[in-house]
């Protein structure tokens, strides 16, 4: 009975050898499709040195393997991009389609000026962007989206502000382009700003330049 199953196991440690030298074989011998194309859509990659090099890396890379994780960390490292899909087209072709994020206003940071993407990152700024407002203040990023949102949420136009004041006690002023300065109270201001555009509209409210909604259930207009 022991050298019955001796000579078993000396057959399956044969049988074994066998089969990992015909795969080790297999495998040497087997090309896997490397990545020999890829193709950006929405974005320019002369724009930013760190996804082209991000990119230029995945040449010649296997295709199956690639690590798709790994790539969009890297990439969305870039503050400028909001949305990121990568596809692969068999055998050797990766599609990168990039969405870059809208810049809503501009801020200072630490002495430079960066703007302020939808994304709710910072983007140093680099060439200037016309009609966006200045944001002053010690800007909160949260802050500013929920502020952003109410705007959206309202009928007044985000494109008429020419400058934001933002204060330490979470409330904002408005500048407009036309030369009103909006007070705004911390809350309901989705229905202020909607109030605001029916009182512009009066013929009594053209000499007023200063609107104060900051006190609950009271407006005080100032020609100044």
């Amino acid at each position: 009975m022991h050298q019955l199953i001796s000579k078993k196991v000396i057959i399956y440690l044969c049988l074994f050898f066998l089969l990992v030298t015909v795969n080790n074989n297999s495998i040497i011998n087997l090309r896997l499709p490397k990545i020999e194309r890829i193709k950006i859509s929405g974005f320019n990659l002369n724009q930013s040195n760190q996804v082209k090099n991000v990119i230029e890396s995945l040449k010649s890379k296997n295709i199956f393997f690639i690590n798709q994780f790994e790539i969009k960390k890297n990439i969305f490292s870039d503050n400028v991009i909001e949305e990121l899909s990568i596809f692969k087209n068999y055998p050797s072709t990766l599609i990168v389609d990039i969405k870059k994020t809208q810049f809503l206003a501009v801020t200072k940071k630490d002495g430079e000026d960066f703007y302020i993407g939808k994304n709710g990152k910072l983007i140093k700024k680099n060439k200037s962007i016309a009609k966006l407002p200045y944001v002053f203040g010690d800007l909160n990023m949260s802050e500013f989206l929920k502020f952003k949102k109410n705007i959206d949420d309202s009928n007044f136009e985000f494109n008429q502000i020419l400058n934001l004041y933002y204060y330490k006690s979470k409330r904002w002023d408005i500048e407009t382009s036309k030369g009103y300065l909006i007070k705004l109270p911390r809350e309901n201001i989705s229905e202020v700003l909607n109030l605001f555009i029916r009182l512009s509209k009066e013929k009594n409210f053209n000499d007023k330049r200063t609107i104060d909604f900051r006190q609950k259930g009271q407006i005080i207009l100032n020609a100044k």
